[in-house]
């Protein structure tokens, strides 16, 4: 072997069973791959330091280390080769450390091989259904970007926002599942879009899905597709979120929201890599990478058997917190000049509204419990209003600060104190009615606060989206649709 081999389309496997790396090589080199075997850690190195491999293929159980003794040197060296780690049935543990470790994505033992022959394509940067060829040397695919388009769109210095750049750029080379934990509005859904973009999938679709705004009984059929005839209605075939976002990447926003059976549905899917369209007899094999985000603690989801712990297990791989916008207030500069850029090319407004020192300070007295989201409607209805180059804090719809409150609800008083000792000429008739003209009052003032934003006044009342909807409609609570806001 000579060091001056094209990597392109080269491929290393490591495994110490004969039968089965005769059986992975012979289904590679159906696929037109070029191929070198080792088995063991050290003959594995060996061939790694001599010549440059562009996939990598290890067992994670070897006779001399582990398939993370050629993670850790393929680190060391610098070395771009994309590892696949195959680990032993129901050893999730490995499989996490290995992503953790650096690897582009696992197997499980027994390997499908149709599965096998996917995750290889996508580490190699070919479209899986490619016919088998020749072996020789091929374009290799663009190496990852460190600082793409994706990236640019984060404004601000802080070390918060360093360190959210840097998880990003780290975790966008491999399949690792990653979950984004922060409040609304903090920008979960740009982080997973700067994940994809900077990514190998970056060429695929990006496909996001609001979690919690989805009807209960449509979960299954949105997810996974169904077929013509499944229930009454499906006068067609139809592709759900999984098959749309074969190629690419799917989010799921506001995990936390799902019910424990859609969980258990999706963590089939995520172990099998494959999905059943309602009224199907066989899987779809599905390749993709999956990203969720959630507001809530899920942890104490968990604890309080809200959300599956298996399922919280495989997408917490990794978690990027995305911090709220009251703990990067160096940033608001920054992020208001890139917002009210955005916000002025909508409108074609030229040149570009700037905010006065008056302006930025009001800003930044104001909690924003609506974060980054909140900001920008703020913005944008200050210039609609304003139309000024120059942005003034009276141009600023802002409620008042009050008693050191941030939140943007504290200077709205409760609508009812009830009495500290409560006599029977003040006991309500009817207990219901009071009750729920109480709720009423309180979800009314939540909405008030938060410009109609039902996640923000949720989240402020300890409600998810779900919940939010629900007592929004059985009270007869509606606003302005223009205004409207999840």
């Amino acid at each position: 072997m000579t060091a001056d081999l094209s990597a392109a389309d080269r491929l290393l496997v490591i495994d110490d069973e004969p039968d089965l790396r005769t059986l992975y090589e012979l289904t590679l080199l159906r696929e037109g791959y070029q191929l070198a075997s080792a088995e063991t850690v050290g003959e594995a190195l060996a061939l790694l330091a001599a010549e440059r491999f562009q996939v990598v293929i290890t067992d994670m159980r070897l006779p001399d280390g582990s398939g993370l003794d050629v993670l850790a040197w393929l680190e060391r060296e610098g070395r771009g080769a994309r590892a696949i780690v195959i680990t032993a049935h129901g050893s999730a543990e490995n499989a996490v450390e290995a992503l953790k470790a650096g690897a582009f994505d696992y197997l499980t033992k027994p390997v499908d091989l149709r599965q096998f022959r996917a995750v290889v394509a996508s580490a190699a940067g070919r479209e899986p259904s490619r016919p088998p060829g020749p072996p020789g040397p091929r374009p290799m695919p663009p190496p990852l970007p460190s600082g793409g388009a994706a990236l640019q769109r984060f404004a601000g210095s802080s070390e918060a926002m360093r360190q959210v750049r840097s998880l990003i750029q780290k975790v966008a080379r491999s399949m690792a599942p990653v979950l984004l934990q922060g409040e609304s509005g903090t920008g979960k859904e740009l982080v997973a879009r700067a994940i994809h973009g900077e990514g190998a999938r970056a060429a695929g679709p990006f496909v996001a899905v609001n979690c919690g705004a989805i009807p209960e009984h449509l979960l299954e059929a949105e997810f996974f597709g169904y077929r013509k005839g499944a229930f009454t209605g499906a006068a067609e075939d139809r592709e759900g979120f999984f098959q749309a976002a074969q190629g690419g990447t799917l989010f799921l926003d506001e995990i936390g929201d799902l019910p424990l059976a859609m969980q258990s549905k999706l963590l089939r899917a995520i172990q099998e890599r494959s999905v059943r369209p309602v009224g199907a007899v066989t899987e779809v094999p599905v390749n993709l990478r999956l990203l969720s985000a959630t507001h809530k603690d899920l942890g104490a989801e968990v604890a309080g058997g809200r959300f599956r712990q298996d399922l919280f297990y495989r997408l917490n791989v990794i978690q990027i917190r995305v911090p709220p916008l009251r703990e990067r207030l160096q940033d608001l500069p920054d992020i208001s000049a890139t917002l009210l850029a955005r916000i002025a090319q909508d409108a074609g407004v030229h040149p570009v509204p700037s905010l006065s020192d008056g302006a930025l300070q009001r800003l930044a007295a104001y909690g924003f419990p609506g974060n980054v989201r909140e900001l920008e409607n703020v913005l944008h209805r200050a210039l609609a209003l304003s139309g000024a180059t120059r942005l003034e804090a009276s141009d600023l719809d802002l409620p008042e600060v009050q008693n050191g409150d941030d939140s943007g609800f504290g200077s709205l008083p409760m609508p009812v104190s009830p009495p500290a000792e409560i006599g029977a000429e003040a006991l309500p008739n009817d207990l219901t009615s009071y009750l729920d003209e109480v709720e009423r009052r309180v979800l009314e003032r939540a909405l008030v606060a938060h410009r109609n934003n039902r996640t923000a006044a949720g989240q402020r009342l300890g409600l998810s989206l779900r919940q939010m909807r629900y007592r929004m409609a059985r009270l007869g609570i509606q606003v302005d649709d223009g205004e409207t806001r999840e």
